[in-house]
């Protein structure tokens, strides 16, 4: 729980030695820091503010994106606090912790993918005006706030045998799965139960913000303006993703849409939304019934408590060099990698599409059949991958419906995570303690 900071006052002397001694004058109060929100039984306070404005800012520039107007910024970044502590006030109440332990490992990573150690990332963060404690602070609540919504949303979500068959028996399936899309989106939210004039506001703002991106504003400043959703700070850029496993009402706008296009405003129960086309790939569909597989084997070495990432890396670069001279895969995943598969020489056998995970996957899409790649990182550790096979034949009925069922979870996630933001954002007391928000 924040801790309500209290205003200090700072008095000098304004005099020489000798009037001193005679009379004091004061300075006017100077105000350090203030609280501008309470949220519940916690406090926002002004400084919190311009930190996170201040890597969002960062943030933006080096995305080459326009910054909007700080006061809308402002406002912008405040909301987004204010739902974040909600989650993260949840997440204290059910007991839902992060340790030193685990926090250290994905600080390693978030270095690793500068291409730094940790050491020279938080020299280079400290060099930019980034406070380290605060840093770890921040990364803890991101963790936090990403656990929060697997265990309230994703882990909720129920996919129906009725549903599987709907998406199976829809002959665009096969097509949507193939076309892999990058969009991004404004969600301009609307309370649960809007009033006809909450409706009638909120729908002006959303179409105040389709105006300017028509007149030629960039989509991501105005996203940073006026997107209620969690990406909006960040230009609202989506993942690139399969069309079927988008939400049903952006795929169907991806779907009409030519890259660089803009869709006009979509309603949803969640709010008013409008969705860019980025860019588009794909469309010649395997047959329905055929799936993509690999057939794979990997060396697995886990990072934790007593192996670093520096030392995760030295020793699978040291194998690689091993394997480029001619030792045995099979042998050395047996007396070297960390996981199950060891035992049968590092086999995992057939894998289909999304059987693992996604640093894994695209690494592994990227060998020529026998290539062994450079030391990969995932969220299990580093691997060494060689790829042994390739096919693609047809699936049975179980596994077209083991993938239905995934597409359908996926499809639904962002749905339901933007109604359990709304349902917690509208059940928070909020007491706004400042009039320049």
């Amino acid at each position: 729980m924040t801790t309500i900071r209290s205003f200090l006052v700072l008095c000098l002397a304004c005099s020489g030695l000798a009037q001193a001694q005679t009379q004091t004058k004061r300075a006017e109060p100077i105000e350090l820091d203030r609280i501008i929100a309470v949220v519940n039984s916690d406090a926002i306070t002004a400084n919190e503010l311009k930190s996170r404005l201040g890597m969002v800012e960062r943030q933006l520039r080096g995305q080459n994106v326009q910054l909007p107007a700080r006061d809308v910024l402002d406002k912008q970044m405040l909301e987004r606090m204010i739902v974040d502590r909600v989650q993260l006030q949840q997440a204290a109440e059910t007991g839902l912790r992060v340790s030193d332990i685990e926090l250290d490992t994905a600080l390693r990573r978030v270095a690793e993918s500068n291409k730094l150690s940790l050491a020279d990332f938080r020299t280079a963060l400290e060099k930019d005006g980034i406070v380290w404690t605060k840093f770890r602070e921040e990364i803890r609540d991101e963790i936090i706030l990403s656990r929060i919504r697997e265990r309230e949303v994703e882990g909720r979500l129920v996919v129906t045998e009725g549903e599987i068959d709907n998406f199976l028996a829809n002959p665009q399936v096969a097509a949507a799965n193939d076309v892999e899309v990058q969009i991004a989106h404004i969600l301009v939210r609307l309370p649960e139960q809007a009033s006809p004039d909450q409706l009638m506001r909120i729908g002006a703002r959303a179409q105040a913000a389709l105006d300017q991106i028509k007149r030629g504003e960039d989509f991501a400043k105005i996203a940073a303006s006026y997107s209620d959703a969690p990406d909006g700070l960040k230009g609202g850029t989506m993942d690139s993703r399969a069309l079927d496993r988008l939400p049903t009402l952006y795929a169907e706008a991806a779907q009409k849409l030519k890259p660089g296009e803009v869709s006009d405003i979509l309603r949803s129960p969640a709010g008013f939304h409008i969705v860019k086309l980025i860019a588009r790939k794909g469309g010649t569909a395997v047959p329905a019934a055929a799936m993509k597989q690999t057939r794979a084997r990997h060396i697995l070495v886990k990072v934790n408590e007593l192996v670093s990432t520096d030392e995760a890396k030295r020793k699978l670069v040291s194998l690689k060099e091993r394997l480029d001279n001619g030792a045995d895969f099979a042998e050395l995943a047996r007396q070297h990698s960390s996981d199950l598969s060891a035992a049968k020489g590092g086999d995992l056998g057939w894998l289909y599409q999304g059987d693992t995970v996604p640093d894994f996957e695209r690494a592994m899409d990227a060998l020529k059949i026998n290539q062994v790649s450079e030391p990969i990182q995932s969220p299990f550790g580093f691997h060494l991958i060689q790829v042994q096979e390739r096919r693609t034949e047809d699936a049975s009925a179980e596994r077209k419906r083991q993938v239905a069922r995934q597409a359908l979870r996926e499809r639904k996630s962002d749905e339901a995570y933007q109604d359990w933001i709304r349902q917690m954002r509208d059940r928070a007391y909020v007491d706004y303690r400042s009039n320049e928000r």
